[in-house]
């Protein structure tokens, strides 16, 4: 019973937190592109990445205390050393940049990054673009893996 609920909590926070940066990624950004001045783009990015990065600071880290539950309770720890399980790690390593990014580098560069969008807005927004861009493939390859993985399907 604990095993089946941690697992459905750790998809459905993972179907937040992926679906989320599939929706800034694919959505919200190009939206953003589109106004007017890279000034306003950025504003408007602003605007929606500040509503789901609230609700981010809830999907991640239930993301994270859920598959910790489920990799100790069901002892999947030498999947971590065994390559064919290469979306455990990847899975842990995406988490862990996610919460370095929300929890600790987010809130240290926030003046920064809004001193750096005055100066060179274009450069800031491309940038963000692009790391938006590469994250989403990063974590649509590993979201990819690990269900074929754990369904038998070994894709590498």
């Amino acid at each position: 019973m604990d095993i089946a609920l941690a697992r459905a909590l750790h998809v459905l926070a993972v179907i937040h937190w992926i679906g989320g940066l599939s929706f800034v990624t694919l959505v919200v950004l190009p939206f953003a592109k589109a106004r007017p001045t890279t000034r306003q783009a950025l504003e408007a990015f602003e605007s929606v990445e500040q509503r789901f990065s609230a609700q981010a600071r809830v999907s991640i880290p239930l993301a994270g205390i859920s598959g910790l539950w489920l990799t100790d309770r069901m002892d999947l720890w030498p999947r971590f050393h065994e390559p064919r399980f290469w979306w455990m790690s990847g899975m842990l390593g995406l988490w862990i940049f996610f919460m370095l990014m929300l929890f600790v580098l987010e809130p240290l560069l926030r003046e920064r990054f809004a001193r750096k969008a005055k100066q060179a807005p274009e450069a800031v927004f491309r940038r963000m673009s692009r790391l938006h861009q590469v994250l989403l493939l990063l974590s649509a390859l590993t979201v990819l893996g690990a269900v074929a993985g754990s369904h038998g399907l070994l894709l590498f």
